[in-house]
């Protein structure tokens, strides 16, 4: 009894771990971006640091731990770059567009904006055959679109760009998902948090260098207005890597579900601080009520998926025992008889 009331401490202190340092993140990105606040207003810099960044400490952290044995680099480039570099891509432009979107929008109705992930993700799985279309799955799906609608048209400080630029995140993130379901479904690898980012980091930094050569870095250079504090931006780096960790940590003792779960969590408490802390995020009734009726979609969704989950691992449980019985039962020995004698 002591030991699962510890174990099942351990397990929620890893979830406010990754709740606290999520939502800190989302903060500590916007704070950085803001001309009011660092005046680093350079989010695709920003994220190619992050990635750097990431890159040298996941292969500091993966060589010293070796956290997996599967080796998808070097021995096999088809492999990395047919499996790995696809992910990389929609990830860099999922970090890039997200965090563009902070100079535009509020941070709390970005966080509404992206409550139309899932819409995002079972269209996605749809066209790719990982999702079956259905009634139930249409109207839980219409269902978060309309509350996303709803606290879009309450929003005081609409802006097409900030809007633009989220939703572009939404469909990186939501690619990116699909193309890792793909990943373990179809090639058979699983990668956990730490590992998967040892080979996408690198990707994705060379997929961000090129646009910000051409696109942020002319401006830097232009515009010196901007301030860069070394050690604010090495901080939010590491930030971001501890959010990584604390994923792996939360997976590795409970599920994936629990961490879309968290984050739904997480996503109210963004929303809800951010009025406290920047005066750009202003919530009305009609927000409210509008991204309510998009977490009771959200939360409907997850049950679902839950359901699925749980269906799925009493099949392949049953399927495993009747193997095993049927492997276990002792077949009698055909008797000899002793030919006739004339």
């Amino acid at each position: 009894m002591a030991n699962q009331r510890s174990s099942l401490a351990l397990v929620y202190a890893y979830l406010l771990l990754y709740i606290s340092l999520s939502s800190g993140q989302i903060f500590f990105n916007k704070w950085v971006l803001s001309s009011k606040q660092l005046n680093f207003p350079f989010p695709l810099s920003l994220t190619l640091l992050h990635m750097v960044f990431s890159s040298v400490l996941c292969f500091m952290t993966w060589q010293k731990l070796d956290l997996s044995t599967i080796k998808l680099a070097s021995s096999k480039n088809l492999r990395y770059i047919t499996s790995v570099c696809p992910i990389g891509a929609m990830f860099a432009m999922t970090l890039w567009l997200g965090n563009t979107a902070y100079l535009y929008i509020s941070v709390a109705f970005a966080q509404m904006l992206k409550a139309i992930m899932p819409v995002a993700v079972f269209v996605f799985g749809a066209l790719v055959g990982l999702e079956a279309l259905n009634l139930r799955m249409m109207s839980i799906m219409c269902l978060i679109s309309f509350g996303v609608l709803v606290a879009s048209f309450g929003e005081i400080n609409f802006n097409w760009a900030g809007v633009i630029y989220q939703l572009g995140g939404v469909i990186g993130e939501a690619s990116r998902l699909i193309l890792m379901e793909l990943l373990i479904k179809r090639k058979g690898l699983k990668l956990d948090p730490i590992t998967m980012m040892y080979y996408v980091s690198p990707c994705s930094a060379f997929f961000l260098s090129i646009p910000w050569l051409f696109m942020e870095k002319p401006k830097m250079d232009s515009n010196l207005q901007w301030k860069f504090d070394p050690f604010i931006v090495s901080l939010n780096a590491l930030c971001t890597f501890a959010l990584n960790v604390s994923v792996f940590l939360v997976i590795s003792h409970t599920s994936a579900l629990t961490i879309r779960v968290a984050g739904v969590v997480r996503d109210w408490i963004v929303v809800l601080l951010s009025t406290l802390i920047f005066l750009d995020s202003k919530l009305t009734l009609v927000n409210i009520l509008g991204y309510l009726v998009a977490m009771t979609g959200v939360a409907i969704y997850n049950k679902h998926k839950l359901k699925e989950a749980t269906q799925l691992a009493t099949s392949a449980l049953t399927t495993s025992t009747n193997s095993a019985g049927e492997e276990s039962v002792v077949r009698p020995i055909p008797e000899k008889h002793a030919p006739n004698q004339a």
